[in-house]
């Protein structure tokens, strides 16, 4: 049984990649809520209940209709704390958005840019018109419509839209522990930067500065909850991963090593073999060798 999950995990994941945008309706699809890939969309949600919502290194209650913008470049998760819970979804990757040129300033709004309020608090009038256009949403991308791509962005801007006339909720709270959110949420950001799964897309976020900056923080108090909770730097946990994952590459896939090498973010082949040589104690050609 695992194994079919598993296949359709990766199934849906693909197929969403190649539609770059997928609606529904909170509960008639919910498996779509836990399967798809974070890393790769950004969310809309209109719901109704209790949650709490952990962004980055806050923490917010909410209780009744919220519009949520997630960006898969900020590490969030979310409690449900009612017994029922309703509403509607939308993920979309960056890419769809940018068939439309307007991406760049979508990921400056207050909602999705690093340090933004994620969250609105919806009125009953709000929520009747909201959910009008996710419905719309849902009822076209089952069409033949040719131009139907650029009508659901068009609705993803008009959402967008209505949320700035809106006064963005400041109901949150700091975490209880700020230095065990901290740290986790960096533990987050860094595995939503793998697997690599391909040469084209290369790691990006390398550095404590990196991280830090991903996540709006100073490095010093990045680096500092991380070591207090865990008893290692930054530095040595951001090693380790792209070490792990170098490892997963040289042996799973057949990719050369120069393609490897770019692929975990390094400028020469010359530099991944070096920094693969200090921290295993062997060159990456050598470790292929021998699982071969």
């Amino acid at each position: 049984m695992a194994k079919q999950t598993e296949r359709s995990v990766s199934a849906y994941n693909n197929e969403l990649k190649l539609k770059g945008f997928n609606a529904f309706q909170i509960g008639q699809d919910c498996n779509t809520t836990r399967v798809y890939s974070r890393k790769d969309f950004y969310k809309i949600c209109l719901t109704t209940g209790k949650s709490l919502i952990h962004y980055a290194d806050r923490t917010f209650e909410m209780d009744g209709t919220i519009l949520f913008f997630g960006n898969p470049h900020i590490p969030y998760s979310w409690e449900t704390i009612s017994t029922t819970y309703t509403g509607y979804s939308c993920l979309f990757s960056e890419d769809f958005l940018q068939l439309a040129n307007r991406s760049e300033s979508l990921q400056q709004s207050p909602f999705f840019k690093l340090g933004g309020t994620p969250i609105l608090t919806i009125s009953e009038e709000q929520r009747d018109f909201l959910n009008t256009i996710f419905r719309k949403m849902i009822e076209e991308q089952k069409t033949d419509y040719a131009y139907k791509d650029e009508l659901i962005r068009n609705y993803i801007n008009l959402i967008i839209h209505e949320a700035l006339k809106l006064r963005p909720s400041e109901n949150f709270d700091k975490h209880s522990n700020a230095v065990s959110r901290v740290a986790s949420v960096f533990f987050d950001l860094l595995e939503r930067q793998f697997p690599i799964e391909n040469t084209d897309r290369p790691l990006t976020l390398r550095s404590a500065q990196d991280y830090a900056k991903a996540l709006s923080l100073h490095v010093n108090y990045l680096n500092r909850a991380v070591k207090e909770v865990t008893g290692k730097s930054t530095t040595a946990h951001i090693s380790e991963r792209i070490i792990t994952e170098a490892r997963a590459l040289l042996q799973h896939t057949d990719w050369n090593v120069a393609d490897i090498a770019y692929s975990l973010g390094f400028e020469y082949p010359t530099y991944f073999n070096n920094f693969f040589k200090r921290l295993t104690g062997t060159n990456p050609k050598t470790l292929r060798e021998q699982e071969v």
